[in-house]
């Protein structure tokens, strides 16, 4: 997801923008609600805006927080030991050569058809004064980033939809013209499929792309909205279940069976932007004030 100046966020975030963790909403399907703490304060609320978490070979956690431009690292004690300056960061990924790549430009002006302003930056984790290299230019606005086995990058360009890009940085024109899906957001590969979020349509929908087959999409999931906000589906990640687990701005952390296409609320509160699954298999979610909740999904 952008920053609070995008469209549709700085309503999302009046809407539900409440401090606490609460007891999920009621779904067509149920699941029991997951407890949640704050692992990690905003030093200022909002500024802080948590948009992508990822966690390097070492263990250590990797934080883009777009309102600063700027990527963090923490040790595992919560101590910052790196910040690295990329312009309007979003997602965080570990990549090939175990190196760290961010998307940038992840900002309103570059939701504008041709916009230019965005790109993938990488950065070497173990050098002594972390870095970011370009590694593509000339992206719109560049959110979500997943990776397959065999190196491709995959960018959720909210602008014009999924970008496939090779190892080498080249972009694959031909299989991106066929992954056109405006509001593009969270992404993740799992085996042979993306799984995207369309963040900006009003259900709420999660896309299943066939990577060998991008013209061919599928309906996932259509999240449900909570009481008063639209869905606005952001990040996702496959839980240690898994199933998968997406986080939505509207407050809500919804677990997703692709299988029969039914999903549940298992935790509500303040706007939620995205999640990785931790060392010790639980849930880091990143939310629009900059708090980092730890959630413990129930058994």
């Amino acid at each position: 997801m952008v920053n609070a100046a995008r469209i549709c966020t700085a309503i999302a975030c009046l809407l539900v923008g409440v401090a606490a963790p609460t007891s999920a909403v009621a779904e067509p399907v149920s699941c029991a609600p997951a407890a949640a703490t704050i692992a990690a304060a905003a030093v200022v609320r909002d500024e802080d805006w948590a948009e992508g978490l990822a966690y390097d070979a070492r263990g250590d956690l990797w934080v883009s927080r777009v309102r600063r431009n700027e990527v963090v690292r923490y040790d595992p004690s919560g101590r910052v030991t790196a910040t690295v300056a990329v312009p309007y960061p979003g997602a965080v990924k570990l990549g090939p050569g175990q190196q760290i790549y961010v998307t940038y430009g992840n900002f309103l002006t570059n939701l504008v058809p041709g916009a230019t302003g965005g790109g993938v930056v990488r950065i070497d984790p173990e050098a002594a004064i972390p870095e970011a290299e370009t590694f593509v230019s000339g992206l719109g606005m560049a959110n979500g980033a997943a990776f397959d086995a065999a190196g491709n990058l995959f960018v959720a360009d909210t602008s014009t939809g999924v970008i496939r890009i090779r190892p080498d940085g080249s972009l694959d024109t031909e299989w991106s013209d066929r992954a056109k899906h405006f509001g593009a957001d969270g992404i993740l590969v799992d085996g042979n499929a993306l799984y995207v979020t369309l963040y900006l349509s009003p259900n709420g929908r999660i896309l299943r792309i066939p990577l060998d087959d991008p013209a061919h999409a599928t309906v996932v999931a259509e999240l449900a909205a909570g009481p008063g906000a639209p869905p606005l589906p952001d990040d996702l990640a496959i839980g240690p279940d898994g199933l998968l687990y997406d986080a939505t701005t509207s407050g809500r952390l919804v677990r997703i069976n692709p299988a029969d296409h039914s999903t549940c609320t298992i935790l509500t509160g303040e706007p939620m932007t995205s999640l990785v699954v931790t060392p010790e298999r639980e849930f880091l979610v990143g939310t629009a004030s900059g708090n980092l909740l730890r959630v413990r999904p129930s058994d």
